[in-house]
């Protein structure tokens, strides 16, 4: 408030609805930045390679896009709409993680065309279709999305771990082992390592703790059945 005037980071509301017309979206961009560097300073860690991923579902334009690039955040999309629009904001794709669990045979293909840097499976059904629709000269890097079975703090409906959810596959499930053995064979696609996530606004982090720990334990369960060493934790988000 500046003499009963509403401001954003110094502005006057007023003479932004003057100018934009309403309904605005409005963001602080030193605001955003100043959290991007929060979250990159908690998660350096000396003898680990660490990587914050920004989430498109919270909001994306073209503008958001390049500022989260600048910040050195990398980008998970869940749509072939979010794909575009990093697409046009020139995000490298390396530095891509589509996810979602109904992705249609065009976001297969188009995440294939931009060569993003990792397709998150979410179920067997969509190695199937990606083994169906990647061409002999194109590979590509993946997550496998699994469902550790930790109970998060939060409300039901955002709560993404229960062993009902119908997001990734339980790892007490013998499925993701048996997928894992069918990657090993294939030439073009590349299993990497593992994402979860338990769930939205959660205020403390011992159910993160637990989760890593539950999950670093199947990752070696899995190097032990199968020989394959996941190279990538992805943990998700979730965070307040």
């Amino acid at each position: 408030m500046n003499q009963n005037a509403f401001e954003i980071a110094g502005v006057s509301v007023e003479s932004l609805r003057e100018k934009y017309q309403t309904p605005l979206y409005v963001m602080d961009q030193s605001k955003i930045e100043a959290k991007c560097a929060l979250f990159k300073q908690a998660f350096k860690h000396q003898s680990l390679n660490t990587e914050i991923i920004y989430a498109s579902k919270a909001f994306l334009t073209v503008a958001m896009a390049r500022l989260i690039d600048e910040q050195g955040l990398s980008l998970d999309v869940v749509s072939g709409g979010e794909l575009y629009t990093a697409m046009k904001a020139k995000f490298p794709a390396s530095k891509i993680y589509f996810h979602g669990n109904n992705k249609s045979d065009d976001e297969i293909i188009q995440a294939l065309h931009y060569k993003v840097g990792h397709l998150v499976l979410d179920n067997p059904d969509e190695f199937k279709r990606l083994s169906r629709l990647i061409k002999p000269n194109e590979s590509i890097s993946v997550l496998i999305r699994i469902n550790p079975g930790i109970e998060a703090h939060t409300h039901e409906y955002i709560k993404t771990t229960n062993h009902s959810s119908k997001f990734g596959m339980s790892i007490f499930s013998p499925e993701v082992i048996e997928l894992i053995h069918q990657m090993k064979g294939h030439p073009n696609i590349h299993f990497n390592g593992f994402h979860s996530h338990i769930g939205s606004q959660i205020f403390e982090s011992k159910a993160f703790m637990e989760s890593a720990k539950v999950v670093l334990n199947f990752i070696k369960e899995v190097y032990d059945k199968t020989g394959v060493l996941a190279k990538v934790m992805n943990m998700g988000g979730g965070f307040g």
